[in-house]
């Protein structure tokens, strides 16, 4: 079983698709519905663009 999509993956993406093919959910066979995967698809989808708006965001304030 593959891990579950972290904050930390933020860092392996370099363009926007990336995030793509980043994002997985070890439980996604487990969901009661194909909604409900889509959901936490998106979920996680959105806590990395936040990581890379913070990272990219502290990266500016540091110059």
């Amino acid at each position: 079983m593959s891990k579950r999509t972290s904050p930390r993956d933020a860092k392996h993406v370099i363009t926007a698709d990336d995030v793509d093919d980043i994002v997985s959910d070890k439980r996604s066979n487990w969901r009661a519905s194909a909604a409900k995967a889509r959901r936490r698809q998106r979920r996680y989808k959105r806590m990395l663009t936040q990581e890379l708006l913070l990272d990219a965001q502290a990266d500016l304030s540091k110059t």
